[in-house]
């Protein structure tokens, strides 16, 4: 569930357009003019706002956001969990904790995907229609096109030349890629979602840092259509040529027709591949298809609040058990406290690097193993002992009923859910701490003891947030 747009909240007013698109049933407003300016209104930087799908909250200052989201996760808890209002931080029954800003409200991201396309997207002004734009086109015109998608399209691209979210010189590397693509669109042409015909499909540019000297690595994956890697080795040696930073480029080849992320080979072009991050202490190698929280700065205080809200004794006793964890980066922070980590986790390639990871760091009490947690069976959990404390870290759809009787059964002293959707969070915590929901039948039950909102995604809607239960004996 995303953050309603500021502006239309306290003191704000919007004269609108309304009307039906296509052959759509759905009634469309658009924005015509702003009759009074928002209280905590600020002028957004970046020359894309508006047009842009991504920032959606930077014209409102980063304070006022900060309430927005930390109202959302508490209405959200109150209302669809069940839980009520929560008292102000601090007093008796209160279980909202204040939310956690980020010191670098820009330039925080350490991944961004752009899209190539045939047809850039052509402003005509923020309050108009993106489908109006394709009116009075006559034929067919292959242009190249590489950025972000505008939005409500598919097949048109908005050429970005300065993300203000991700490192400068990232940003550079785009403009080089760029700039090459308008040159050869003959010899390296952008892929055409409606023919399906095409070569370059997506740029992806990551982030990391050496961890020796602490200096900026990047990498650059080129993800085509075609097995043709040769195709990109022009552009790969003007690349490093100009960026002794980027250490690794690679390409993934990717056949299929719709947006299936599905790698059918890996090339390395150069260097190796991955680069290299420090999170609490521990050196994570990050590959291209890797998951790693985007936010590297903020992810180490979502890790230290986690670990504080999962009250480990820290004697080396306990067992923690970690779901969906991904490259293994919550869990292997914590080994040194725990007897044993078991970490669990959709991706088979995910799984690989959770498990090279913790041969890196020379964690030995650490074990990771492939499963479905949407699809579990009689033998799920015949891996590990019962468990002391549960890390719980769903995607948007958060945690299958199944997966929810599971945990009830188990009966673990604390459970630590990571979401990045209140919305699915706050129903999941009503099935594991209220009794009489249909289709739960278990005695077992938990407390909610707080709420913690971590600001992962500043001038956006998103937030990320923390709840801990404990198991009511």
């Amino acid at each position: 569930m995303g953050l309603s747009p500021p502006n239309l909240r306290r003191k704000h007013y919007w004269l609108f357009a309304c009307g039906f698109e296509g052959n759509s049933r759905s009634l469309i407003a658009y924005k015509l003019k702003t009759l009074s300016v928002h209280d905590n209104a600020v002028e957004a930087p970046c020359e894309y706002f508006g047009e842009c799908g991504g920032c959606k909250t930077q014209n409102l200052t980063y304070e006022a956001q900060l309430r927005e989201k930390e109202q959302q996760v508490h209405d959200l808890i109150a209302r669809l969990g069940k839980f009520g209002n929560s008292p102000l931080s601090g007093e008796p029954g209160s279980y909202m904790m204040p939310i956690v800003p980020c010191a670098t409200p820009y330039a925080y991201r350490n991944k961004m995907e752009f899209s190539y396309g045939t047809k850039k997207w052509k402003s005509k002004g923020l309050f108009v229609s993106p489908k109006l734009e394709d009116v009075n086109e006559s034929g067919p015109k292959l242009e190249f096109a590489l950025g972000l998608h505008a939005p409500g399209r598919f097949d048109k691209i908005m050429p970005i030349h300065n993300c203000l979210l991700q490192h400068d010189v990232s940003n550079q590397v785009l403009k080089l890629v760029q700039d090459h693509g308008e040159r050869h669109l003959e010899e390296l042409p952008p892929y055409d979602v409606r023919t399906h015909e095409g070569f370059l499909k997506h740029l992806t540019i990551r982030s990391g840092r050496d961890c020796e000297t602490g200096q900026l690595q990047l990498m650059v994956n080129f993800v085509t259509k075609g097995d043709k890697k040769d195709l990109l080795q022009p552009l790969v040696d003007q690349i490093t040529t100009s960026f002794p930073q980027v250490v690794s480029i690679v390409n993934n080849v990717n056949s299929a027709v719709g947006p299936s992320s599905i790698v059918d080979k890996e090339h390395v072009l150069y260097g190796k591949a991955y680069i290299t991050e420090r999170l609490r202490g521990l050196v994570f190698e990050i590959s291209a298809n890797s998951f790693f929280q985007t936010n590297t700065s903020q992810a180490e205080v979502l890790y230290q609040k986690v670990e504080e809200q999962c009250a480990l004794k820290g004697d080396g006793s306990e067992v923690l058990l970690d779901l969906f964890c991904g490259t293994g980066t919550i869990g292997l922070s914590m080994a040194k406290r725990v007897k044993h980590v078991y970490g669990y986790e959709l991706v088979q390639e995910a799984v690989v690097d959770a498990r090279r990871n913790a041969a890196r760091n020379g964690i030995q009490n650490a074990t990771f193993i492939q499963g479905d947690l949407n699809k579990l069976t009689d033998e799920f959990g015949k891996d590990f002992p019962r468990p002391d404390v549960v890390i719980t870290d769903p995607n948007r759809p958060g945690m299958h009923i199944k997966l929810i009787k599971y945990l009830l059964q188990l009966r673990a002293r604390r459970i630590v859910y990571i979401s990045c959707n209140p919305a699915t969070c706050a129903r999941d915590l009503d099935l594991l701490c209220h009794t009489g929901d249909e289709g739960v039948e278990s005695p077992t039950r938990y407390r909610l003891v707080h709420v913690q909102p971590v600001d992962m995604f500043p001038q956006t809607p998103h937030i990320e947030c923390i709840t801990t239960l404990e198991l009511c004996e």
